[in-house]
């Protein structure tokens, strides 16, 4: 999977929660969740989840609180990806 294939999938589980929509339309791999999208704490577990859901993975407590950006977020999917293989 593409970095632009994550960025998409990641755009459809985060349009829920986001609370700035110019932010979200310019959404891009240096994206922050909360100061980009104001996406607010609790929300961000629950695109956590549903990025655990949509991915089939586990994400670690460790993970979870580096998942703050759009970039962060790719990376800890990959790696968790390919322990899996």
């Amino acid at each position: 999977m593409t970095k632009e294939q994550f960025i998409e999938k990641l755009k459809i589980i985060v349009k829920p929660y986001v609370q700035n929509e110019e932010g979200f339309k310019n959404l891009t791999e240096d994206t922050d969740f909360i100061n980009d999208l104001h996406i607010n704490s609790a929300n961000l577990v629950d695109i956590i989840l549903d990025v655990e859901d949509e991915f089939k993975i586990e994400i670690d407590n460790d993970s979870m609180e580096k998942m703050l950006t759009v970039k962060a977020a790719i990376e800890i999917i990959e790696t968790k990806l390919s322990t899996l293989k």
